[in-house]
């Protein structure tokens, strides 16, 4: 193997056929996302789509679950950052996300467990998404009080703004089934067929010309209109560090540690709700 990272939050490997393997690898909170984890995100998707042996991108997380989006503890804390570095938290989501949305090779994520927030931003960027049936869903941002602004042109891209709309707004968990009735994933796997689908699709990867399947992917995203540019990426970075920064990103982020309902929830007055 040329590349190998065997520690760290994101752990990187290339077999023998070029199939490189990033595992998300903060296992005890969930594989969720701080300054760390995004930091060695960007530098392994660069490493990786310089290098010429790679031919596929598999994403994993460690342990019981896929990626439980940002680390609540770390968003408490980034709440509390003066402008630039708050800024800067935002623009390495942002940034971890178009480069993996534009690697230039085929991406699947292999999903099991919570998936939530970044992690579904991260589900929306690869180009084959397999799911156990065990895989729970939600764009739950809202819940804490930030905006999934990093992620929400990849959402809409991937499901469409009708099913963005209802899931970033109400931050409803949906189950595997849900998410391949949307789009958002292709197949539900059970859990012991998982490998073997995956290298059936692996196989069906290599039979393609690499050239060519680049190609393909570049002009799918180009013609279309799905590359982020600079001035699209400081405006999402801009829009998520304001609102996390905000006294909702702090009421959400503190009663989500302390766990209790957040100050803005009104209950149903009829006791239904």
């Amino acid at each position: 193997m040329d590349e190998t990272v065997q520690s760290g939050p994101v752990l990187l490997e290339i077999d023998r056929r070029g199939v490189a393997t990033a595992t998300l690898n903060r296992p005890a909170r969930g594989n969720a996302y701080d300054e760390a984890m995004l930091a060695a995100l960007i530098d392994g998707l660069d490493r990786l789509a310089a290098d010429a042996q790679v031919r596929a991108l598999v994403v994993r997380g460690a342990g019981k679950h896929f990626q439980a989006g940002a680390d609540v503890i770390w968003l408490g804390k980034a709440a509390q950052y003066p402008p630039e570095r708050a800024y800067a938290a935002s623009h390495a989501t942002t940034e971890a996300m178009r480069k993996l949305n534009e690697f230039p090779h085929p991406t699947i994520a292999m999903v099991k467990g919570a998936c939530f927030g970044g992690g579904v931003g991260i589900v929306c960027c690869v180009d084959v998404a397999l799911a156990a049936p065990d895989a729970l869903f939600g764009i739950t941002e809202i819940r804490v009080g930030v905006a999934p602004t990093p992620i929400s042109t990849h959402m809409v891209n991937a499901i469409g703004l009708r099913q963005t709309r209802r899931y970033a707004l109400t931050g409803e968990r949906f189950g595997a089934a849900e998410a391949v009735r949307i789009g958002l994933v292709h197949e539900v796997v059970a859990a012991e067929a998982m490998e073997g689908r995956l290298a059936e699709v692996l196989d069906a990867i290599m039979l393609g010309a690499p050239g060519a399947i680049s190609a393909t992917k570049e002009s799918f995203l180009g013609a279309n209109g799905l590359k982020l540019d600079a001035r699209q990426i400081s405006q999402l970075s801009h829009e998520g560090w304001m609102q996390r920064s905000s006294p909702e990103g702090r009421e959400g982020t503190a009663a989500f540690r302390e766990k209790r309902v957040a100050g803005w929830y009104l209950p149903d007055p009829s006791g239904s709700g």
